[in-house]
């Protein structure tokens, strides 16, 4: 079994989903689950900025790869505190994550509002630069 094509389209729908799939599993009491899928929203996003830049068949610069987690990050975070204390939050984000049996509801809650927060969240900043 092959798996889906991932492309700036598939990465950008990836993200909404695993945002959605994590308010979902939050506001029925699955916190671990919620937690990991919240961040994997955001590493789908960055993936969706990288691929913005990368023509098919083409591997991308890895000077452009960590523009794309630094720079504009700390030019944001420099100019919006909100933003900075919601970056600060999902830097704590591991892939690890996923083997966390125990994760609070206030962590689940804090990691999705920095992450989907219409003042300084993380994933509507992507968007506008995906």
């Amino acid at each position: 079994m092959t798996g889906p094509t991932l492309n700036r389209q598939s990465l950008q729908r990836l993200a909404d989903l695993r945002a959605a799939e994590a308010r979902l599993l939050l506001d029925n009491g699955h916190y671990p689950g919620a937690y990991y899928l919240a961040g994997y929203a955001v590493e789908c996003a960055l993936k969706a900025c990288i691929a913005k830049g990368t023509r098919q068949f083409d591997f991308p610069d890895l000077d452009r790869v960590r523009d794309s987690y630094n720079h504009d990050f700390r030019r944001e975070c420099d100019s919006n505190q909100t933003f900075q204390d919601n970056w600060e939050t999902v830097k704590k984000w591991h892939p690890d994550s996923r083997y966390h049996h125990f994760v609070s509801r206030l962590e689940a809650e804090e990691l999705l509002d920095a992450i989907t927060g219409a003042n300084g969240g993380i994933l509507p900043w992507i968007k506008d630069r995906w």
